[in-house]
């Protein structure tokens, strides 16, 4: 099969859809790979790299387009490379359809055969194509959050971790799955006092275990959500429901009668956000004041640490692209269900639940798609 992979266009991405040991790992399938010129000189990765692993460099992303069976990539197309996608082309990468309905009418008009990395399952349970994000915006989060804290960024002026004599600053985390756990780990360092919501007693037990007095673990309800973030410094919203539009946890009323200065970061924001007054940003522009509460909720987070997310994310979907290369998408998809799980838009039909219920269209099931 003949592999695509575009360079990205989203603002200030410097992700790239496959590194050279992917490229080399497709050739050694017997497949060819096309990359498009300067794909990962952001991120310290050269051409000459690339083509020594076996790609054929072009020099534009409508040549990649126009020639590849199978189009791999890291973001949400964006509306120019919607219109170069075609019928029965392979598309696999990050979609975060259900708060999207341009994207998924783009998608649904090109025929195209559309895979989200981030509804594919895995075989022990959880979303192995989103963890690696995941685990990268959770760490992330509490970085951004406490620069955002300091006084030149527009926050309060406060050290997370406090000095002696002073006390530390408070961070809330909603949500206990790897954006919030991994949020959690990194909290603790800066030795800000950390609380952890979640609505899964089990999965707090198992955090306590763990933290014990290091953390506070809280059942999550609407008056532990309103306690919590009334008294916090910072606000983590990292509540995920795989496909579709994040809950709205925290309301506009409740962010109005936050600390002024404080800071919330929403990394539910590609799934539409969980606070009420989050939209998404960019890293050129990363925030925004409500009722003087700093909001950051940049979509493409892990973006900021390219080289590091590029490997990361690299290393979880290299396989099943190359069955999808080897294979075709309906073998794939018969002979892996996980894999299947990920078929978000199939040859303009809406074949995921969540995405169908979201946006209102009619679900029809990937099964009777795979003749």
């Amino acid at each position: 099969m003949l592999i695509g992979v575009p360079k990205e266009i989203k603002n200030n991405e410097y992700r790239a859809g496959m590194t050279p040991a992917g490229v080399r790992e497709l050739a050694r399938h017997g497949h060819r790979v096309l990359v498009e010129t300067d794909l990962g000189t952001g991120i310290g990765l050269s051409e000459r790299q690339y083509a020594e692993a076996g790609a054929e460099i072009v020099a534009s992303a409508e040549e990649v387009f126009a020639r590849a069976d199978l189009i791999v990539k890291v973001k949400e197309p964006q509306p120019e490379e919607c219109a170069m996608l075609r019928e029965g082309q392979i598309l696999y990468t990050y979609l975060h359809l259900a708060p999207d309905p341009q994207q998924t009418a783009a998608l649904i008009k090109s025929g195209a055969i559309c895979i989200a990395y981030e509804t594919i399952t895995g075989a022990s349970g959880g979303l192995p194509l989103l963890a690696p994000m995941s685990e990268v915006a959770g760490r992330m989060a509490i970085q951004a959050g406490a620069a955002h804290l300091e006084k030149s960024k527009g926050g309060m002026g406060l050290l997370l971790g406090g000095v002696p004599g002073v006390a530390p600053g408070h961070i809330v985390i909603i949500g206990a799955g790897v954006v919030g756990t991994n949020a959690m780990q990194m909290a603790v360092g800066t030795g800000a006092r950390v609380t952890v919501l979640d609505k899964s007693v089990d999965r707090l037990r198992q955090l306590d275990l763990v933290y014990g007095n290091r953390i506070a673990t809280v059942y999550s309800n609407v008056q532990s959500i309103e306690e919590a973030v009334l008294s916090a410094d910072l606000v983590i919203g990292g509540v995920l429901v795989p496909g579709a539009a994040a809950p709205k946890l925290v309301t506009r009323d409740l962010i109005s009668r936050m600390k002024k200065g404080a800071v919330v970061v929403d990394v539910a924001i590609d799934q539409g956000g969980c606070f009420e007054t989050s939209h998404a940003t960019t890293h050129a522009e990363p925030t925004f004041v409500v009722d003087g509460v700093i909001h950051y909720c940049v979509a493409n987070m892990p973006g900021a640490v390219a080289r590091t997310s590029t490997f990361a994310l690299n290393n979880a979907t290299i396989g099943h692209a190359v069955a999808l290369a080897g294979k075709g998408w309906q073998r794939a998809m018969r002979e892996d269900v996980h894999l299947k799980n990920g078929l978000n838009v199939c040859q303009g039909k809406v074949t995921y639940e969540a995405v169908a219920h979201a946006l209102g269209y009619e679900y029809v099931k990937a099964d009777t798609l795979l003749n």
